[in-house]
């Protein structure tokens, strides 16, 4: 959708785990998208689909993730076996079927742009949780498709704009009540 729509991805990227110290993790490996595979720091090759079978299967797992795996005896004899792969026979590296638009979200996450959205998102989080907690603004009233977006655009309009303007507009001295 990042391609196809032109969308410029302003959130924050969300990695799971990237391996202990002292081990490889995915970043460790180069990413070689012409062979549709990874190279390991040893240079040894992680494919996806090493074996032929009759029913041509996409490789894709539950979780959106194509596994890429080396071979036994690849990993088997190499010297950094205990940084790659200390538990298994081999290794293996996950890869999202998203993981275009993940990078050009780590890519824009970067920019100045970036850390401007980043400031704006805080500010509409801050109003949002400001109708929930204080004005108590939990329970919908309206139904329907667009109750929901109805109610809470009034509720918006009607309380933080009318604060907002609260603070902003002076009141004259002579429209105050003298306190002598």
């Amino acid at each position: 959708m990042v391609a196809e729509q032109q969308i410029t991805p302003h959130i924050p990227v969300k990695d799971k785990f990237d391996g202990v110290k002292r081990q490889f993790g995915r970043t460790d490996f180069v990413w070689d998208p012409v062979a549709d595979r990874y190279v390991c720091p040893v240079g040894q090759e992680l494919r996806h689909n090493r074996r032929r079978c009759k029913i041509v299967r996409s490789g894709i797992g539950k979780d959106n993730t194509i596994t890429y795996r080396a071979t036994r005896s690849d990993c088997a004899p190499c010297s950094l076996k205990a940084q790659g792969c200390p538990k298994e026979h081999v290794r293996q590296v996950r890869r999202s079927i998203h993981e275009d638009a993940r990078d050009v979200a780590r890519s824009l996450a970067t920019t100045v742009e970036y850390a401007q959205s980043r400031r704006d998102r805080k500010k509409v989080g801050m109003l949002c949780a400001h109708l929930k907690r204080i004005m108590r603004f939990e329970p919908l009233r309206l139904r329907g498709l667009s109750g929901a977006p109805d109610e809470f655009l009034l509720a918006a309009t009607a309380v933080q704009n009318l604060r907002k303007l609260a603070k902003r507009v002076t009141v004259p001295r002579s429209c105050l009540p003298c306190m002598t």
